[in-house]
């Protein structure tokens, strides 16, 4: 039988001890205590009551959360078997131990009040959980008695207790009261403990290790802390951002392992890209992750946002599955109808913000009622069961089709729609080459008060946005160096290799980029003019993250800045809600040389870096992708002449557009463009074919379509890909015209010859050639930037590269002789300007020169 180590006996003064109490078992409450206990416990706490002195109604308190009652002889006799065995504890006194033995059918679980040690055996109670309450032991005799005294319990009472990391001789530590009783089997001495979501209870998320010194920590701090077995002691999220909240600690039945249940935050438990260590979630728990993550980015208009905003059509898809489940007959139709209803019944749970584990917890306080009632049916049900309901006819169709089952498993097809370039006119060829407009007024109308408000107030302006924007509440904006290198329990190997990988290739092409030596040209004899660069002194480089973590643009970014020189490199990314910064992301700005980590993110860094701040050094240009907040932000501190500040280029969606002749293999055409897709609905796709036959061109459609249901993210995919489009053409010639007008983000080359075709591309922010070149190369580790112009502005930007962080200087050096032959040509042209001082200043130098 498993039992809490030692239950508490809550005092009044005891209250504080509450939050460490309840983590280990239940809590044990005064029943005249009850009423002002309950709002200071946990929600997921489990309690008892101490009801023996009470007359109260005491099948009250078990109707209203507690677990078990501790109740008298008398109380035992008067409640008369309305209350079941296994909620009921019966104290009594040593010398009431004759009784107990003839009374052990009628509890669960016996409470003695003794000054001697007892165990259950040395009691003679076999089948019945003991407690044990000694009142004259001292704090070391009450933890040898716990260690020794399995599997009876002993109960200490708050005022005996401490929340302290050690036993004194006035108070017995509840980190080493729980810890007592544990063993282990192993040579380390590590528990396996096995942590469990709060929020999902069918799968764990891993298993790790404790010590006793974790678990005292874990205790006190009511935080995830474990034991590395290479690294000591390991804080949850430390450094990641990835922080657990402890919820409970339990033994199994041997106590020899833990459990930890948590609330985990950020990014996730799991290293890999997964929900656990032993997979993602199925079932029930991955629905509610999905649909959680659908309340927050469903594209308006959609199904599923339809369902969290109409409450009319949610209450009427619940009515109408829970009538086709009670009509089901069949085991398949009964599952497959019960799903449906689980389906749009969590839908409105988390429309609610309620969880499976806040239906859990429900469902746990109704089976803890003793008071039940009539179990019949609620009168307006009733008469709809038995006819009395005309308007609801079960032929009944709704004013609009609605759609049957889960809409996640929509199985219509993701198509692309095909248009055939020559058969177009003018302005519908013009309209092919449209993006989505983007309302840059309105939105830097938006971001002004944002911006302004940095400006006004600063760093506590910054702070205060931060904690509304970011839910961080910090000390300070920014994180200086040295910055420490993540160890591997924050950063895997595997993924520091990656990142070494990508930040060489990336710095290696970005230095083959920068100029070694100054141009200089003799345009005439005695005339020598000059072209130098300098580094752009301060530099801003925006890396969108918080709940995202995002690597590559840092490398993007950073690589290039450290290659040119700047001298102070300002890193802004929001922080995560416990003010930590990604191990990935801190890792990189080590590698680049940032000199300033700004823990912000949106339009609020933006402002920070373009005006600086008593903490954020004022830069002088601003670098990097985001959202329209963003993008309006650099728009409006570019055109401020207060800021002075530049920025790299204007943004827009994410765009692909691929090129693909008879060679192309359908599986690699369509994995390229779902590549974008499935960045946002706004992502533009496009597809230009070149005399594809049908066969080919169906069988890139079905790639498409059988690959973008594999994605997690196929709803979005599913949104790009209905706005994006297949564009047939006759000719390769045809088809780069095209794509020269279009002036793609990322332009891929499916071709026979595709080296050979790079020689008529015009406009394109960045070139992928031939079938084993996917873009993805390039976002992440190739060496070329990921950072690079869209909406067409690839036509007159380049994309990010170490120049964008120079700027050239040119100088001339005019000698004597010089002079002579080009002075006249210039103060005639000044003359012929009407600019005489500019003239005069060549004629007092020739004058000397004639001397």
């Amino acid at each position: 039988m498993s039992t809490p180590p030692f239950l508490a006996l809550l005092d009044p003064s005891g209250s504080t001890l509450l939050p460490s109490l309840a983590l280990l078992g239940p809590v044990l409450i005064p029943a005249a205590l009850v009423r002002a206990a309950l709002p200071t416990l946990p929600s997921q706490a489990t309690y008892y009551v101490q009801a023996e002195n009470s007359s109260e109604d005491l099948i009250s308190f078990l109707d209203n959360g507690a677990q078990k009652i501790v109740v008298s002889l008398q109380q035992l006799q008067e409640l008369g078997g309305q209350v079941p065995k296994e909620r009921l504890i019966l104290k009594l006194a040593e010398e009431e131990l004759t009784t107990a033995k003839d009374l052990v059918q009628q509890v669960s679980s016996m409470y003695l009040v003794s000054s001697q040690p007892h165990t259950t055996k040395s009691l003679g109670l076999k089948g019945v959980e003991v407690f044990v309450q000694n009142d004259t032991a001292k704090p070391a005799e009450l933890l040898e008695l716990i260690r020794t005294s399995r599997p009876a319990t002993y109960v200490i009472p708050t005022e005996n207790l401490a929340a302290s990391p050690q036993t004194t001789s006035t108070h017995l530590s509840i980190t080493e009261a729980f810890l007592a009783p544990i063993i282990s089997d192993r040579p380390d001495g590590l528990f396996p403990t096995i942590v469990s979501s709060s929020s999902h209870s069918i799968k764990p998320l891993g298993l790790v290790y404790s010590s006793k010194e974790s678990v005292s920590e874990a205790i006190l701090t009511q935080k995830g802390v474990y034991q590395s077995r290479k690294h000591g002691l390991w804080r949850k999220g430390e450094t990641s951002g990835a922080v657990q909240e402890l919820v409970s600690v339990k033994t199994d039945c041997d106590s020899d392992a833990l459990v930890f249940e948590v609330v985990q935050h950020g990014s996730g438990f799991c290293h890999l890209p997964q929900s656990t260590c032993f997979g993602n979630f199925t079932g029930i728990s991955k629905l509610e992750d999905t649909l959680r993550s659908r309340l927050e980015s469903a594209p308006e208009g959609s199904y599923t946002k339809r369902l969290f905003t109409d409450e009319k059509l949610l209450r009427s898809k619940i009515m109408e599955e829970a009538e086709e489940l009670c009509d089901a007959t069949t085991k398949e139709e009964v599952a497959f109808e019960a799903a449906d209803l689980v389906y749009f019944a969590l839908a409105r749970c988390i429309s609610k913000g309620v969880s499976l584990k806040d239906v859990e917890k429900a469902l746990d306080s109704k089976s803890l009622k003793i008071t039940r009632r009539k179990g019949d049916a609620k009168p307006k049900w009733e008469e709809k069961i038995n006819g009395g309901d005309k308007e609801v006819k079960a032929d009944s169709k709704p004013t609009e089709p609605i759609p049957k089952s889960f809409p996640e498993v929509d199985e219509s097809r993701i198509k692309m729609r095909n248009v055939v370039l020559s058969k177009l006119n003018k302005e519908e060829n013009k309209k092919l080459l449209l993006r989505p407009v983007l309302n840059s007024l309105a939105m830097i109308d938006k971001v002004k008060p944002i911006v302004e408000r940095v400006r006004k107030e600063g760093d506590d302006g910054l702070k205060a946005m931060t904690k509304q924007f970011d839910k961080a509440e910090l000390s300070s904006n920014v994180m200086l160096p040295p910055f420490a290198t993540p160890d591997e329990d924050q950063l895997p190997p595997d993924v520091k290799a990656a990142i070494d990988v990508a930040y060489n290739n990336v710095k290696t092409f970005h230095t083959a980029q920068a100029e070694k030596e100054p141009l200089i040209v003799e345009t005439m004899p005695g005339v020598q003019c000059s072209r130098f660069v300098r580094p752009i002194a301060r530099v801003g480089i925006y890396v969108p993250g918080g709940t995202a973590i995002l690597p590559s643009t840092a490398i993007m970014l950073g690589v290039p800045a450290q290659v040119a020189g700047c001298k102070t490199i300002v890193l802004a990314t929001p922080p995560r809600p416990d003010g930590s910064i990604s191990p990935e992301v801190l890792y990189v700005a080590k590698l680049v040389g940032v000199t300033c980590i700004l823990k912000a993110g949106g339009a609020q860094a933006v402002g920070a870096m373009a005006y600086g701040t008593e903490e954020v050094p004022k830069v002088d240009k601003i670098f990097g992708p985001g959202n329209q907040w963003v993008t309006a932000a650099k728009m409006l501190v570019q055109n401020d002449t207060d800021a002075l500040v530049a920025i790299d280029m204007p943004a827009g969606p994410s765009e692909v557009l691929v090129i693909a002749d008879h060679t192309a293999n359908p599986v690699f055409v369509a994995s390229d463009l779902l590549s974008q897709a499935e960045h946002g609905t706004d992502s533009q796709v496009v597809l230009v074919g070149i005399s594809l036959t049908p066969k080919l061109l169906e069988e890139i459609e079905e790639q498409i379509d059988i690959q973008a249901k594999a994605l997690p993210r196929v709803a979005i995919a599913r949104e790009a890909i209905k706005k994006s489009v297949i564009v047939l053409v006759d000719s390769q010639k045809e088809a780069i015209e095209f794509s020269n007008e279009y002036a793609p983000e990322h332009l891929i080359l499916h071709l026979e010859d595709a080296v050979k075709a790079v020689d008529g591309i015009e406009n394109a922010g960045s070139v992928f050639v031939g079938a084993f070149s996917p873009e993805s190369c390039g976002d992440y580790a190739s060496g070329t930037n990921h950072t690079l112009p869209t909406n067409g502005f690839a036509r007159q930007f380049s994309g990010v590269n170490t120049l964008s962080f120079q700027k050239h200087i040119t100088s001339q050096l005019v000698s004597s002789d010089g002079l002579r032959v080009l002075g006249p040509s210039v103060v005639r042209l000044a003359e012929r300007e009407g600019l005489e001082a500019h003239a005069n200043a060549v004629r007092v130098r020739l004058a000397v020169l004639d001397k």
